[in-house]
C-alpha cells in the first residue's frame, strides 16, 4: 500500500513503508519506483523495507524537469526519513538510487548507516548513458504489456535465463496499458532533465564514493554491465578493499536483486551494517 508526505516545496510524495524489523531505504533507478524492489521484499522478511517514488514517477506528484535532479531527489529522501522518524539508515540504491545514496553521504553523512550499490558508481560508462539516452521519457512502440515483454526479451542485450514471466512483470512495473498504447508511468519531463544533467564535462564524483570512509559499503554488478565498467569497478574496489562485492551472471543493468548473488551481498551488507 502506498503512503504520501508532503516535501518541503509542498510536492506529494509517494512512498512504501512494509515490514518490521531494522529499516532498509530502497532507492530506485532513474526512471523506475518502489515495484523495483519487489522481487527482492520477499527475501528480506525481516527487514523493514522503505521505499520512495521520486516526485515526477510512480504514485508521487510530477513537478517539472527542473526539479527532477539529485541533490532535490536526495532532500526528498531526507524528508522521508524525518517524516518516518528516523535517523541515520542503511541504503540500498539502484542505479540513481546508489548516486543519490553517496550524494547523502557526502552531504548527511549522520543520516546514512551504509551504502548497497546496485550496479552503479562514481564513473558511468558512456554506453549506459547512451542506451538511456534512447528510451528516457519515450512511451514504447508496444501496445500490450505482452508485446512489451516479448520486446524486453529482445531488447535487453547481456541478460541471460529470463523467463518470460518476469519480463512480463517488468513491462507491468514500467508501462500502464490504455486503449491508445502502453504508456510510461513517470512524467515525460525527465528526459529533458537527464539530458541538462550530461551536458558538458561528467563531473568527478570519486569524492561521494571517498565519503563513504568508515561505513559499510556493498556492491552488486551485473556481469554484463554497460554502466558500471569492470575498470571502475577494480577502482572501487581497491579504494574500498574491505567492501563487500557481487557478480551477477547472466545480468546487465541493472540486475533484479532476487539472484543468489545479489541477496548474499545485501544480507552480508545488512550484516555489516548491524
Amino acid at each position: 500500500m502506498m503512503d504520501h508526505f508532503t516535501a518541503h516545496d509542498g510536492a506529494r510524495i509517494a512512498y512504501r513503508d512494509e515490514g518490521s524489523g531494522p529499516p532498509l531505504l530502497c532507492l530506485a533507478g532513474l526512471t523506475r519506483s518502489s515495484t523495483d524492489f519487489g522481487y527482492l521484499a520477499p527475501h528480506l522478511p525481516d527487514i523493514r523495507l522503505i521505499r520512495m517514488d521520486y516526485r515526477g514517477r510512480g504514485a508521487s506528484e510530477w513537478t517539472g524537469a527542473a526539479s527532477y535532479t539529485l541533490p532535490q531527489e536526495a532532500q526528498d529522501a531526507v524528508a522521508l526519513l524525518d517524516h518516518l522518524g528516523l535517523g541515520a539508515v542503511p541504503i540500498l540504491g539502484t542505479s540513481r538510487g546508489g548516486l543519490i545514496g553517496m550524494l547523502l553521504a557526502a552531504t548527511v553523512p549522520n543520516r546514512v548507516a551504509g551504502l548497497c550499490l546496485n550496479d552503479v558508481g562514481p564513473e558511468i560508462a558512456r554506453p549506459g548513458l547512451e542506451r538511456i539516452f534512447d528510451y528516457v521519457g519515450r512511451n514504447p512502440a508496444a501496445r500490450t504489456h505482452e508485446q512489451a515483454a516479448m520486446g524486453l526479451a529482445r531488447s535487453m542485450t547481456g541478460f541471460e535465463n529470463v523467463p518470460h514471466e518476469r519480463w512480463l512483470q517488468e513491462a507491468r512495473h514500467h508501462f500502464i496499458e490504455t486503449t491508445e498504447g502502453l504508456r510510461i508511468t513517470y512524467d515525460p519531463a525527465l528526459r529533458e532533465a537527464f539530458l541538462a544533467a550530461f551536458e558538458g564535462e561528467a563531473p568527478d564524483l570519486w569524492p561521494l564514493f571517498d565519503a563513504l570512509a568508515g561505513k559499510p559499503v556493498a556492491l552488486i554488478r551485473g556481469a554484463n554491465s554497460d554502466l558500471l565498467s569492470p575498470e571502475a569497478t577494480t577502482e572501487m574496489r581497491r579504494r574500498r578493499p574491505d567492501m563487500i562485492f557481487a557478480e551477477v551472471p547472466d545480468r546487465a543493468h541493472v540486475p533484479f536483486l532476487d539472484e543468489p548473488e545479489s541477496l548474499a551481498a545485501i544480507r552480508a551488507f545488512l550484516k555489516a551494517v548491524a
